[in-house]
């Protein structure tokens, strides 16, 4: 390994040593070293005779905005959010549709819809489900490795991405092909800990430069839409106290741990809510069969392939709690309840040997599980067959009188220790999420194991430990529309066209399958919103599929729960029209019958045909005046200012796309309309308060009437 601030140096050896060919893989999200990268970049867009093939996934970039309103809105927050994160050279070029010839960026993973339009993205898209990422680079001849990374003495943490990258190197070398692994220094990355913590010397090159130490990326927090807030609190009663959690970034995932916390702090709230929906007694059965509405006394562990910042919330609020540890005979214990991990009892010893778990004469190997886990609090040595503990030196066999009695009365500790309460593979979130980690105390970081992608997406390879992890396992995720056969549509539309990836959906969806006690739940909004028109999203069929209808589980709509798994067609037509809005039930039952996949007689229970959107949010307006259901539950970087100026502009993209007529009408009234007193501090903001030029004004009186 050799610690360098030289980027230039360092890339010209790897230039001339990999003969100008370079097949680089670099993290998804914020792992990625942006300052090689741009060096690098640059470099291949100086010299054509250099190939340069990036792989990567889900490429970050500071917000641009696409109207004058936009970009000056942008220009109030972009620094003090942002702050001095560098943009990565070939997605600003990439989206300008300039990326040289010689240079391709291939992603398994778009930030939603960003490259719909966008041809050559479109066309060096790869799809792959998450935990096959590593085998689809290792077969495209990966030869250079570059990351972000955080150290600490003689350890170099992947931190926010240790998804990918240890299994990626190794398949590299395996190849046994002149090759490069670099990593690059930030030590504003929080130091994590488990899997993702290695020795420097596993990097050929480490670049260390503390003028280089940039903002890690942090989108901010949207808010959180009523739509949400009701499929949120839904999908939070079908988890399970002692049970494990998937949940997906976005205003739908944070509905979803809203929703745990109000389940945990406010219950007779969180109850009042599921009785004026009527949520409870249309969803009693599936409630009681999958799920719960008590607080959590056990509470739950996180396994998640991201760790979004609702993790930091269910910590903080004693939900997120369940401590797992990384021992067949030990985890299978504290799931019979033979051993309670915060309190050992006082037979420990007795049990582990009933269940042999260790041997009554010690061995090397009982000592190791011993210490590792804290059974006995002090320093144990062996030698021979001589237990050396404090000023005693006893037979190391427990059956002897004297060594039980010392051990089990004087050292027995009071719980286990080294047990974790989430396993992730990356982590992406605001910046106070970032500054949260940091601040952790080791002992409590140390509570989060980030490790490879391919120990929490799947059971392959380490099933029996993972199998008793995952006890009452709910994996939550969001798609964006259904078939009436069941099937789900979460990554591309109909023409081919990718919107994000299937990332690791697939995968939990498949593991819930192979889980007894699992279920895969996914969450949808049942409209949208295109073009002024509303849309259903359970649709009657649809050219492309994410997840295929025979691996159909839960949905979740904001009218309630359709429980698909194991159903008939004609008994999963009618679940999913429960929970369908009623401007489209009629029209898709309609369908269903003419096809012959429904019985011709039947007619949606009349409890069901009210699937408004007043009905939800008349009963949402009620709580929100005692302070519940707020659209920023866990806060925003946006000032007060700031949220009124974009719900200004919100609104006026939406009254633009629902009526061009009318918004024109809007627009000539709005230039007759004084500005108001009120809203002078904001235009002067957006630097339209004395507006020279005649778009300018125009743009000043537009605001003005939606402000």
């Amino acid at each position: 390994m050799h610690q360098d601030s030289s980027y230039e140096k360092i890339i010209d050896n790897i230039l001339l040593k990999l003969n100008n060919q370079i097949i680089l893989a670099t993290p998804l999200g914020a792992g990625k070293p942006n300052y090689f990268l741009n060096t690098l970049y640059n470099k291949a867009k100086q010299n054509p005779e250099i190939n340069l093939t990036i792989c990567t996934a889900l490429t970050l970039q500071r917000p641009k905005g696409g109207s004058l309103l936009e970009q000056r809105f942008i220009d109030l927050f972009e620094n003090r959010v942002f702050g001095d994160y560098p943009d990565l050279q070939y997605e600003l070029d990439r989206v300008e549709n300039k990326l040289p010839k010689n240079v391709e960026v291939i992603e398994f993973y778009f930030p939603p819809a960003k490259y719909l339009k966008n041809k050559r993205a479109q066309q060096h898209y790869i799809c792959s489900n998450y935990t096959h990422v590593c085998r689809d680079l290792s077969d495209r001849g990966v030869n250079l490795i570059a990351q972000m990374v955080s150290v600490e003495d003689d350890k170099c943490s992947l931190s926010c991405n240790a998804d990918l990258t240890i299994d990626l190197i190794s398949l590299m070398r395996q190849k046994n092909i002149p090759s490069f692994v670099i990593g690059e220094v930030n030590q504003n990355l929080p130091f994590m800990y488990g899997e993702c913590c290695l020795d420097k010397n596993i990097f050929d090159f480490l670049l260390d430069d503390p003028k280089k130490y940039f903002k890690i990326f942090g989108p901010p927090k949207m808010s959180i839409p009523d739509q949400d807030f009701i499929i949120g609190l839904y999908a939070s009663s079908l988890v399970k106290d002692d049970g494990e959690l998937q949940v997906g970034i976005g205003s739908l995932g944070d509905a979803v741990i809203y929703g745990l916390t109000l389940r945990q702090n406010h219950n007779e709230i969180y109850q009042d809510v599921l009785r004026e929906t009527n949520y409870s007694q249309k969803f009693q059965d599936v409630i009681t069969r999958l799920g719960d509405t008590a607080t959590f006394k056990k509470g739950l562990f996180g396994a998640t392939e991201m760790m979004v910042d609702g993790f930091k919330t269910l910590y903080e609020n004693n939900i997120l709690k369940k401590k797992v540890y990384d021992h067949i005979g030990i985890q299978r214990l504290i799931n019979m309840g033979e051993i309670d991990p915060e309190n050992l009892p006082h037979n420990i010893l007795d049990i582990l040997i009933k269940n042999k778990i260790i041997f009554p004469q010690i061995t090397d190997e009982d000592l190791c599980l011993i210490k590792k886990f804290g059974i006995l609090n002090a320093d144990l040595k062996l030698k021979g067959s001589t237990l050396i503990i404090d000023e005693y030196k006893l037979s190391n066999d427990l059956n002897n009188s004297e060594t039980y009695s010392i051990l089990s009365q004087k050292y027995i500790g009071k719980k286990l220790v080294n047990g974790h309460i989430i396993h992730a593979g990356f982590f992406l979130g605001p910046e106070n999420f970032y500054s949260w980690l940091k601040d952790l105390p080791i002992k409590e970081r140390k509570l989060i194991d980030m490790r490879s992608v391919l120990k929490i997406n799947q059971l392959y390879g380490h099933e029996k430990i993972d199998r008793l992890h995952r006890k009452n396992a709910r994996f939550i995720n969001t798609c964006m529309m259904t078939t009436l056969s069941g099937a789900h549509v979460s990554d591309g539309i109909g023409d081919g066209r990718v919107v994000s990836g299937v990332g690791g959906q697939f995968n939990f969806v498949a593991m819930a399958q192979e889980l007894p006690d699992g279920h895969s739940i996914l969450t949808m909004r049942s409209t949208r919103i295109k073009n002024g028109k509303v849309y259903s999203n359970i649709v009657k069929n649809y050219p492309h599929i994410t997840v295929p209808r025979h691996m159909r589980d839960v949905l979740i709509t904001e009218y309630g729960i359709a429980f698909l798994r194991g159903k008939t067609d004609a008994e999963l037509i009618q679940e999913l029209l429960k929970v369908c809005d009623s401007r489209f039930q009629g029209e898709l039952l309609k369908w269903a019958k003419k096809s012959g996949k429904i019985n011709s007689e039947y007619e949606i229970p009349i409890q069901f045909k009210n699937n408004f959107p007043h009905t939800y949010e008349d009963i949402l307006k009620k709580f929100k005046k005692s302070g519940y259901f707020p659209k920023f539950p866990f806060g925003t970087s946006f000032t007060e200012d700031e949220l009124k100026i974009g719900a200004a502009l919100k609104n006026i993209v939406f009254c633009k796309e629902k009526n061009l007529n009318k918004f024109i009408g809007i627009v000539i009234k709005s230039i007759f309309s004084p500005i108001k007193k009120d809203n002078q501090k904001l235009l002067q903001m957006m630097k339209l308060d004395s507006s020279s030029s005649f778009i300018e004004r125009i743009y000043a009186k537009i605001l003005n009437y939606f402000l």
